[in-house]
């Protein structure tokens, strides 16, 4: 059985300082939560910090982005290695914000997915919609080729490690976020697309989470919908207490 896995992408906020103690303060609010999987991605800088923060807790750290060499004259770059030194254990790969404002693409999402399970990594594989995509009946057309290119030459047992999160791209920062027949739609998009190309025992292994304005009052809406194993969630995960009441609302009811 799949935990529900929780990530809050800090994007370009939080000096160091400011990120150890969000972490510490954090830790202490969930370290008796063993029924979910929890993870924070704070800003390249503060990635070492926050995972000294959180060493031996229930909290994984995540970088925001990689470059797919080892090393190189690459200016401004982070390679995978530096980053699971730096202490992180997953990397967030082909953020819609990386697509539109740094031309990434589907070939160098897989580039990059390559490269983060080859340093022992875990990527959490970002695809999803535009909005003008969605309004032309294209949303299954686009999560195929993203899934097709993104997990290009991986092996099944590498697939069902992964953690995908589809963030249709007109729900993120926009304060609307997909209905539950709208995610259950497109995850269960996803889950058969995976069954088909890497097998079963991949395709219910892999994660595969929601990202686009999740907060406390809509993530268990979310999480109640079919194939929906978790959220990437962003602007609700830069103060603790608002992350912690996402936490908190995703426990299994069983709690």
């Amino acid at each position: 059985m799949r935990l529900p896995f929780i990530a809050g992408n800090w994007k370009m906020n939080k000096t160091v300082p400011e990120a150890i103690v969000y972490a510490k303060q954090f830790r202490r609010i969930v370290e008796d939560v063993t029924d979910v999987e929890i993870v924070v991605a704070p800003p390249s800088l503060a990635v070492h910090a926050v995972a000294e923060a959180l060493r031996s807790s229930n909290v994984g750290v995540a970088a925001q982005d990689l470059y797919w060499a080892r090393e190189g004259a690459f200016t401004g770059e982070i390679s995978a290695p530096m980053i699971r030194e730096a202490g992180a254990e997953y990397v967030i790969v082909g953020h819609s914000e990386r697509r539109t404002y740094f031309a990434e693409t589907n070939a160098s999402v897989n580039l990059k997915t390559c490269a983060a399970l080859a340093a022992d990594l875990t990527p959490i594989v970002c695809i999803g919609e535009k909005l003008d995509e969605r309004e032309h009946g294209e949303t299954f057309a686009v999560l195929d080729l993203q899934i097709r290119t993104a997990l290009e030459g991986l092996a099944p047992e590498q697939v069902g490690a992964l953690v995908i999160a589809y963030e249709p791209v007109w729900a993120i920062g926009t304060g609307h976020h997909a209905t539950a027949d709208q995610a259950t739609e497109a995850h269960r998009h996803i889950r058969r697309r995976l069954r088909e190309q890497f097998g079963a025992e991949a395709a219910e292994r892999c994660h595969i989470v929601y990202g686009g304005s999740v907060k406390p009052a809509n993530i268990r809406d979310l999480l109640a919908a079919e194939e929906v194993d978790g959220a990437l969630v962003g602007g609700a995960s830069l103060e603790v207490e608002s992350f912690a009441e996402v936490v908190a609302r995703s426990r299994p009811a069983t709690v």
